[in-house]
């Protein structure tokens, strides 16, 4: 496949009058890599613009989505970025195709991107169909507020969520405004893309959510057999991820299938060590929420260009296994892997 930076001379062509540029530069932002690659063929104009979105998709996988850029960096092959679909949440799966989501050009505004229904949007409801609401306050403080439980000794956290009053800037909303650190995506010659720090980030500190699709475990037991079918032919890697929350009476538990292969936000960058990693998890629950949402926090102090890992369990149960890269002194050569 031919990338825009690859790509041989165009021809000239009569492009240059500013409606039809303008209307090019509306329409690529659009256009998946192959495709973005083929127009960059027709003309120098369309090379040039192709070449430009190019640049501001690898300086920001996030779509802008993100209140800080997130940068692709590769120093190993032509990859000038990871193509994905980007969502800050949780979302239902749909059985339709995603829409074309914009990527790569400032003239898209954020009321341009694709809406998915976010998984938060269905929540807890009383008999007479009302939302189950959280705390009353508007401007919520720390422990004094009913719903905050992140520094609890349980598995679970809970904050403020759509059924309180307060709002975005409620102090007890720490892990639903996005990423919350700068971090870059780093290419690696042996494992593809891996997650780094770009900043300090202190020992406790909320990193970012695991966001992507939720799926039903009939469709997340589909999409396994799937990608492992995919992963066999090499050069593919998937994102699905289960999560198990242990209900209070424990006698059952609530699983959470997130798959961010094709749509989910940077945590799916982050790869797996066998040490442990220097991530830890925890399920933290929002009120007037149905589903919790997997938040990674910093398990001890992260310097600057540090790779974000974590463990992806212990299980290994797979015929194949596929081989890890992590180098940690604890590595036990092959990633977890269990039946979905």
């Amino acid at each position: 496949m031919l990338t825009a930076e690859e790509s041989v001379p165009p021809k000239r062509c009569n492009v240059r009058e500013p409606p039809l540029l303008q209307c090019a530069e509306l329409v690529l932002p659009y256009l998946n890599p192959s495709e973005l690659a083929n127009v960059s063929l027709t003309c120098k104009p369309l090379l040039k613009l192709s070449r430009s979105i190019t640049l501001r998709r690898a300086s920001d996988a996030s779509r802008t989505f993100e209140t800080l850029p997130i940068p692709f960096l590769n120093a190993v092959d032509s990859h000038p970025y990871a193509p994905f679909f980007y969502t800050r949440s949780l979302v239902l799966s749909s059985p339709l195709p995603l829409l074309r989501q914009p990527w790569g050009s400032s003239a898209v505004s954020r009321s341009a991107k694709c809406r998915l229904l976010r998984a938060e949007s269905v929540g807890f409801v009383d008999g007479a169909g009302r939302a189950v609401s959280g705390c009353e306050c508007e401007a919520c403080a720390g422990a004094e507020c009913p719903c905050a439980g992140l520094d609890g000794l349980d598995d679970v956290g809970r904050e403020c969520g759509p059924g309180c009053r307060c709002g975005p800037e409620c102090g007890n909303r720490l892990t639903r405004n996005g990423v919350a650190v700068r971090v870059k995506i780093v290419r690696h010659r042996t494992k593809g893309w891996g997650l780094h720090a770009d900043q300090l980030i202190a020992k406790g500190e909320f990193v970012f959510e695991y966001a992507g699709e939720l799926l039903t475990t009939k469709e997340a037991q589909r999409r396994h057999q799937y990608y492992d079918e995919l992963a066999s032919q090499g050069h593919f890697s998937s994102a699905l991820l289960v999560v198990r929350e242990h209900l209070p009476s424990g006698k059952a538990c609530l699983r959470l299938n997130i798959d961010a292969t094709r749509l989910g936000n940077v945590a799916r960058f982050a790869n797996h060590s066998c040490d442990g990693g220097n991530l830890s998890t925890k399920l933290v629950r929002s009120s007037g929420a149905l589903f919790p949402r997997l938040c990674f926090f910093a398990s001890k102090d992260i310097l600057v260009d540090e790779e974000l890992t974590f463990s992806y369990g212990e299980i290994r149960k797979r015929s194949k296994w596929l081989p890890c890269f992590c180098n940690s002194p604890s590595c036990v050569g092959t990633l977890p892997s269990e039946d979905t």
